[in-house]
């Protein structure tokens, strides 16, 4: 398929209600935050997680769960990465251990476009292929920044108590006087509700090197929009995508600093003496009055 032609920036905007959104394993699995504001922070690669996992999902075979041709996902749960490696050697014909020195970069490139054409998220996010097969590395057309909550989050830790027990000797040395089992304490820390904003950035230039078509451009806006419908958990709370803005430029280089246009979306609170609780809390407005010419503006969602 062609790549895309155009340059596109993108603001989504998601929310989370009585759930962890993303923890930090370095803060025992707390809500990320921002120490000096308060405000919640998510990364880059937890959204890229959910998109791959939207992609797996709509583009598995009903019968044999397998994906779609040039839909495959290079960072799956539990994958390896070598064997990927090793296929794409193998698909091509090409050895492994080739000593020659322009030979082996012409087989690292050759295995680097079968990886992109094979790899759905490669062939968007990029990726590092230099293991010990190497595959060379792909920087990718579509990156994040860290998403930031519009206001400071308040993390409310909660106790639980798990009653069943996992041994014989565990359940004994919980039984009470009274002949009851104690059960075992745990906690879990939820975010009351936070909304967040993501900035993601679509570079044409960079398409052309990975084969980012418009298929897959259009595959990334489902994504935006229903990834959370297929991520559902308690530990999540809920949250779902609450606008997807698009700005589309009708050049390669772009025809606005993406700052600019991201200025435009406005987010405030309705009633300042009341800390937030759902998206309608908010009034969320754009301003599209003298956009720069040559940007058009999407409201996806």
């Amino acid at each position: 398929m062609t790549a895309i032609n155009n340059r596109y920036d993108f603001i989504l905007l998601f929310d989370v209600i009585n759930g962890n959104p993303n923890g930090d394993p370095d803060a025992g699995n707390a809500p990320r935050t921002d120490p000096e504001t308060g405000h919640g922070l998510i990364s880059d690669v937890c959204l890229k997680r959910k998109i791959r996992d939207f992609v797996l999902l709509t583009k598995a075979n009903a019968e044999t769960k397998m994906p779609a041709e040039g839909y495959d996902i290079y960072v799956k749960h539990r994958g390896v990465l070598e064997q990927a490696h090793r296929q794409a050697y193998e698909a091509q014909g090409l050895k492994t251990d080739e000593k020659a020195k322009d030979k082996k970069l012409d087989n690292v490139e050759k295995a680097r476009a079968w990886m992109c054409q094979t790899y759905y998220d490669i062939r968007t996010f990029g990726a590092v292929l230099t293991l010990e097969i190497n595959c060379g590395q792909v920087r990718g057309p579509v990156q994040f920044a860290f998403a930031r909550s519009v206001d400071p989050i308040t993390s409310l830790e909660q106790s639980i108590v798990r009653k069943a027990v996992a041994t014989q000797k565990e359940a004994d040395a919980q039984i009470t006087k009274h002949g009851q089992v104690t059960g075992t304490m745990g906690r879990k820390e939820i975010v009351p509700y936070g909304l967040y904003v993501a900035h993601g950035f679509i570079s044409p230039h960079l398409a052309a090197q990975t084969g980012f078509s418009d298929a897959d451009l259009q595959l990334l806006w489902d994504a935006l929009k229903m990834m959370f419908e297929h991520d559902h958990s308690a530990a999540r709370g809920e949250m779902a995508s609450r606008k997807l803005t698009v700005f589309e430029h009708d050049s390669p280089l772009g025809n606005a600093p993406a700052h600019t246009l991201f200025d435009r979306l406005n987010i405030a609170l309705k009633d300042e003496t009341k800390p937030p609780r759902a998206y309608t809390d908010y009034e969320v407005t754009l301003n599209t009055d003298g956009m720069p010419t040559g940007v058009t503006v999407h409201e996806m969602l």
